[in-house]
């Protein structure tokens, strides 16, 4: 039976890979931390030479961004190095490489959806290092697709939507940043897509390779994309609380965010066919799954 590594089993994406109806001839082996060391290319390389897979999707990250700006080195290993291992170990596998980066890459200097090819200019050490990483797989050999996301959100693990609910249920009023502007994925949203293009890349080699962008659609703010949550979410009987914009100015962190994340779809949706739904409709879904827990 093919068989498709994935990585970051425990996080957003990893959750929702193994949560997929795959097809019955497909394996999923997915592995986190405990099974496989991520700072360790030897390991790496041993791992996708342990048995005959058909395809790596790379998704695991280091994603604390702060943190990073003081811990580039494993920053480095685990963005860039690590993909670089999988590129190698790939390429000598003959199998293709999904890789997930993200949209940190870009300074947020532009006006409008950035493209696949606008220009890379990270602002801090993730960004570098996850742009690392897309250099080593791209000049690795190996067949391969990178897929750029950004703002993942999910009712598994930590993110925006879930520190917004647990913070909204003690307070009246939050202030959130206004002048960030890009649009929510829904990890689920993203796993159907690398699912739908990992697939591809098994059973058609002239599948489409290179670069792509996936979000969902529409255009927000961390702002409104708060003051969104509560409104569905007091919908639903859940928390909620007003939502105050604030500049980014008055919440310094240590690692500079873009100011605009917003990915275009023109890529992904000539190669692929993928065409991503609204922002809020996923965030439905993310809602009601978390209602449900909480029930």
């Amino acid at each position: 039976m093919p068989a498709i590594l994935v990585t970051g089993a425990n996080g957003q994406l990893g959750t929702e890979l193994q949560r997929r109806q795959w097809p019955d001839d497909i394996e999923i082996v997915a592995v986190d931390l405990a099974e496989l060391d991520l700072t360790d290319t030897d390991a790496i390389a041993a791992m996708v030479a342990s048995r005959p897979f058909a395809a790596v999707i790379n998704g695991a990250a280091y994603t604390a961004v702060d943190k990073a700006e003081s811990d580039l080195v494993t920053a480095w290993a685990v963005n860039a190095l690590a993909p670089a291992a999988f590129g190698k170990a790939c390429a000598e596998a003959g199998i293709p490489l999904v890789q997930v980066s993200t949209d940190y890459v870009f300074d947020g200097s532009k006006t409008g959806a950035w493209e696949v090819n606008d220009p890379v200019a990270p602002l801090g050490v993730y960004g570098a290092s996850k742009l690392g990483g897309e250099l080593a797989v791209r000049t690795s050999g190996a067949r391969h697709v990178i897929v750029r996301t950004a703002w993942v959100v999910s009712a598994h693990g930590n993110n925006f939507v879930k520190t917004m609910l647990r913070v909204g249920a003690d307070r009246d009023t939050l202030n959130v940043v206004a002048d960030q502007h890009g649009s929510p994925t829904s990890a689920a949203d993203l796993a159907e897509t690398l699912k739908t293009i990992v697939l591809r890349l098994i059973r058609d080699d002239t599948a489409p390779t290179g670069t792509f962008h996936f979000s969902n659609a529409g255009a927000t703010s961390w702002a409104e994309f708060a003051a969104e949550i509560f409104r569905q979410s007091e919908q639903r009987g859940g928390p909620s609380a007003r939502v105050e914009p604030i500049p980014t100015s008055e919440y310094p962190t240590p690692a500079r965010r873009p100011a605009n994340s917003l990915l275009s779809h023109d890529a992904i949706r000539a190669a692929y066919g993928i065409e991503p739904r609204d922002w809020r409709e996923a965030l439905s879904d993310i809602l009601d799954e978390l209602m449900k827990e909480d029930a």
